[in-house]
């Protein structure tokens, strides 16, 4: 087995690893950056429905099991930039009383070990670093802080007239927070319809392949590996700190050597991780004694709709602009939060024949094109709520297995009808819906929380495993709480943390 010997081994590019190359690649340490997928082509399918949609060219193949045993193909992808490289760059932060503990309608949203002040001015560098473009002063729960550092992106004719009557209802519709660079100037945004769920072929979307991992292999001091797999981590004799990480790369097991490691995986793969790199010393997985590696796991409740009316064709190319937050504290006639609605990039006609085709499979793709082209669309979003029975493990052929249940559904139900309602009022003769459920991987987080009590949580409030002084976790992992906004410019605040306590450590 060949050795190597970095000063720092980062397993990840997404928003937490790509975040936190960036941010220590100036340190002058030597750091390896570990990818198991490879960069995205850059080429004319990153814009086509057919490739992205249906023929699922980018998504992972690899299988998991659900609670019941069953096999699904999970929406991640792996490549630099990690899920980034697909996300819609809706770049949120979270809300003040997202960090303090919160009664739901089905249960209880736990406080944070920190609070929304500690992180705000890695939000501002977020931001910055995310080319983030936002308004202050619509968003009725927007917590304090500056102006951002871009404007807002305009609405198009069709959402301007549309945020107008969002506001005659009484309403308090606000621009939606986006990483985009350069919209309309040469070489940058387009704002085009194919973001959400898209690559983009002029890489001027904010993902963590662009901001992050282009920067830090810029510098000398920064190896990037491509296709190499992390499939273990080795601790020394004694338990206490990670000795190696021993990575797949070129059909060959290599051993990686270093004093610091950072897992950056994302929620699943980062709890299957420590889960598959059990020991003598750690039999039930790395940094477990809690029990909590791999519990826990959230991810939003999440509903696609679309209001549809057969004599409104709709213009709007770039369509995904506007939020509405009003019910994300307390509902209408509710004392417990609902979450939130935001505007969502178009629909194309094979997006629905592929979810159609799960229903009533046969309806004819231009019908799809004639119902898409006469919609607008939406998500409607609401906090999951940590439980210890929804869980990743490991089964013993190495398949992940996610145990997962939504629940919250309450909030979620009548947040769908409030939904419902002002679409109706917008004058839509129709709503569709379309969720997840339980195979929803999307926003996921939660599976190795941080926390002040060892007993009670895997990471400290820096993200270093209570149990292994030269292990931290940076991903959605640590979230004590879902909250209801996307998940992704927390995650890089949190790293440009992380980073800084690490170089001054």
């Amino acid at each position: 087995m060949r050795a190597s010997h970095f000063d720092l081994v980062i397993i990840g590019t997404g928003a937490g690893g790509g975040t936190m190359a960036q941010a220590l690649a100036g340190s002058g340490a030597r750091i390896l950056v570990v990818e198991r997928g490879e960069f995205v082509p850059n080429e004319d399918q990153n814009w086509s429905p057919e490739a992205v949609w249906r023929d699922l060219r980018y998504r992972a193949t690899e299988h998991w099991l659900d609670e019941r045993g069953e096999s699904f193909v999970p929406y991640t992808h792996y490549g630099v930039g990690g899920n980034t490289k697909f996300w819609g760059s809706v770049l949120y932060r979270l809300r003040c009383e997202d960090f303090q503990e919160v009664a739901h309608a089905d249960g209880v949203s736990p406080a944070w070990p920190i609070d929304y002040e500690t992180l705000a001015p890695y939000y501002d560098r977020a931001e910055h670093l995310y080319h983030v473009h936002g308004e202050v002063g619509d968003d009725p729960t927007e917590p304090p802080r500056g102006p951002f550092p871009h404007p807002a992106i305009p609405h198009a004719r069709g959402m301007a007239a549309i945020v107008a009557q969002l506001r005659a209802q009484g309403l308090h519709p606000s621009a939606l927070p986006l990483g985009l660079l350069n919209p309309g100037a040469p070489g940058g945004c387009v704002l085009c319809n194919t973001c959400n769920s898209f690559p983009c072929k002029l890489h001027a979307k904010s993902d963590a392949e662009v901001c992050g991992i282009r920067e830090a292999i810029r510098h000398p001091n920064v190896t990037l590996w491509t296709g190499a797999l992390a499939q273990r981590l080795v601790t020394g004799h004694d338990g206490t700190r990670i000795e190696a990480v021993e990575i797949v790369r070129h059909g060959q097991v290599e051993r990686v050597e270093a004093p610091l490691v950072v897992v950056s995986c994302g929620a699943v793969n980062s709890a299957a991780l420590l889960l598959r790199s059990a020991n003598k010393e750690h039999p039930a997985g790395l940094a477990n004694s809690s029990g909590l590696v791999g519990r826990r796991y959230m991810a939003h409740l999440a509903t696609m709709m679309q209001g549809f009316h057969p004599f409104r064709v709709n213009d709007t190319v770039f369509q995904k602009t506007v939020a509405i937050n009003d019910f994300y504290l307390r509902g209408p006639g509710r004392p417990y939060p609902l979450g939130q609605i935001q505007s969502q990039g178009r629909t194309h006609g094979v997006m629905a024949q592929v979810v159609g085709d799960t229903m009533v499979p046969g309806i004819p793709r231009w019908a799809y094109d004639w119902w898409v082209a006469r919609g607008v669309d939406w998500l409607v979003m609401s906090e999951d709520l940590p439980r210890p029975e929804n869980r990743v493990t490991v089964e013993p052929d190495g398949r992940i297995r996610l145990s997962y249940s939504p629940n919250n559904a309450t909030a979620h139900q009548a947040l769908v009808a409030e939904a419902t309602r002002i679409l109706r009022r917008l004058g839509f003769w129709k709503v569709m819906t379309h969720s997840h459920q339980s195979r929803n991987t999307t926003h996921q987080c939660g599976t190795l929380v941080f926390g002040t009590d060892p007993r009670q949580s895997v990471l400290d409030p820096y993200c270093r495993t209570h149990d292994i002084a030269n292990l931290f976790v940076v991903d959605a992992s640590f979230f004590p709480s879902s909250a209801a906004v996307n998940p992704g410019l927390t995650i890089a605040a949190q790293a440009l943390r992380v980073a800084e306590h690490i170089t001054a450590s």
